[in-house]
């Protein structure tokens, strides 16, 4: 965390927004707000020492969770929103930070091809997003299911149990996306309402194929809602995937209802999600009313179109001033950073691939910049054994992965000495950030360290 540019940015900021209220009067802070500043200095002192009981993960030898370091824009808007504290559920809470919301969420929205017939927001998480979502397939389809690949997040089956919606997992393939045969199997059932499907799976990063589910939709009759929580800002590299993906991402404007993270791969800080629908009608739903909260401006108040209520505006600053330095388009050095952690996984599953103690996910994977393998052994069960002693090791060799149990029969059977219906422990990468495709070659030999450290042992 070197060279680390946010005190400075910050203090030029409170600055400029000290003066915007410089005609105020003078006021004493309360007594708890009175604090010495060495008190506050030696508890933030105990604190930094706290949070230093952390993996870093900021930096590029972290490789483990979906875990990316938010801009220092964004971290220095956030802290400078603080000051103010907004709340973005009425105007009269975020009167700025609520524009500022509805210009971010307009910029995402084009980053799907949605223009100007739409209606979205930011939530605090994509979980609530997602339920925000189930929530409007149930009110469009009362009494029909849910369905959603077994590789979906599992917050899908317990949201649907929240609101009391009927929800069936889709089988899956061996590279992690809904089957669509299993799929037309329910939807000829007649009684299916939304299909969730997944851009990014949290496993893997597997990519449903939205673009052929469209086409059945042709022939039944449901929503679809698409879950590109992590996955969504690929669609501003359309080059740099293969096919299918490519396909599945060209065809994202035709979804109902879309759900991604900003604070995943759009640079935010914890936590920024964001859900939106093709459809702005489904706003009727939202209606409600409160004996004291939206008459300060007749302008929507985001309350109106949110289910939660309390919500931190400073994450919409955050975002949009991320937006006005690095616009979500294509070709732009936000999209070109995306293309980097791409490199960084092609590059990683080719190394892989070509190691004999390594068993990577079949050819086709991975779609995104999440890679995972298998450790080569007699059965599943010595191969998990053999992950979570590299695992350790690695993190002893100072690079940190992460761990995922799969199903073995997703692996090759030419490079798989046994068969089995069970699960094998695997190692896995999230190689999210922009400086993994230069440190890989780093990565891999601590990686390769670390095993030949466990095999020899």
């Amino acid at each position: 965390m070197t060279n680390d540019p946010v005190p400075e940015l910050l203090a030029r900021a409170t600055q400029a927004l000290t003066a915007e209220f410089a005609s105020l009067p003078a006021f004493e802070p309360a007594t708890e707000s009175a604090a010495s500043l060495d008190d506050m200095a030696r508890i933030l002192a105990e604190t930094a020492h706290h949070l230093g009981d952390n993996y870093p993960y900021f930096h590029p030898l972290y490789a483990g969770q979906m875990l990316k370091p938010p801009h220092p824009i964004a971290r220095a808007a956030y802290a400078l929103a603080m000051a103010i504290n907004p709340n973005n559920h009425a105007r009269d809470g975020g009167r700025a930070s609520s524009e500022m919301e509805i210009e971010a969420v307009a910029q995402l929205a084009r980053m799907f091809g949605w223009t100007d017939t739409y209606l979205g927001h930011l939530t605090s998480s994509g979980t609530l997003a997602n339920l925000e979502a189930l929530w409007i397939a149930g009110q469009l389809a009362p009494g029909r299911r849910i369905v959603g690949s077994e590789q979906a997040h599992y917050t899908h089956q317990r949201i649907s149990a929240v609101l009391k919606l009927n929800y069936r997992s889709i089988p899956a393939d061996t590279r992690g996306r809904m089957r669509l045969d299993a799929l037309e199997d329910e939807l000829r059932k007649g009684d299916v309402g939304t299909v969730v499907v997944t851009l990014g799976t949290t496993a893997i990063g597997a990519v449903d194929p939205l673009d052929q589910i469209l086409t059945l939709r042709q022939r039944y009759d449901f929503r679809i809602h698409v879950d590109a929580a992590y996955g969504g800002y690929f669609c501003l590299i359309p080059d740099e995937l293969d096919e299918p993906a490519r396909s599945a991402y060209a065809a994202i404007s035709q979804a109902d209802s879309i759900v991604v993270d900003p604070h995943k791969h759009g640079l935010q800080p914890y936590g920024c999600g964001c859900i939106l629908f093709r459809d702005p009608a489904v706003g009727r739903f939202y209606k409600h009313d409160s004996p004291y909260t939206y008459f300060t401006s007749k302008e929507l108040h985001l309350g109106e179109i949110s289910l939660e209520c309390s919500r931190a505006g400073a994450a919409a600053v955050a975002l949009w001033a991320t937006h006005r330095l690095l616009p979500p388009e294509p070709g732009g050095t936000f999209a070109r950073s995306l293309a980097c952690g791409r490199a960084a996984a092609l590059d990683l599953d080719c190394r892989l691939r070509g190691d004999a103690r390594f068993q990577p996910l079949d050819a086709g994977l991975p779609e995104l910049d999440i890679v995972v393998w298998k450790l080569n052994a007699a059965t599943p069960e010595r191969a998990s054994e053999l992950a979570q002693k590299v695992f350790v090791s690695c993190a002893a060799h100072d690079v940190h992965l992460a761990l995922v149990q799969l199903p073995h029969s997703w692996f090759s059977p030419a490079r798989t000495s046994t068969q089995s219906n069970g699960s094998v422990t695997c190692l896995r990468s999230v190689l999210m950030k922009p400086e993994h495709q230069a440190w890989l070659p780093v990565i891999w030999e601590k990686l390769s360290s670390a095993c030949t450290h466990v095999l020899e042992a």
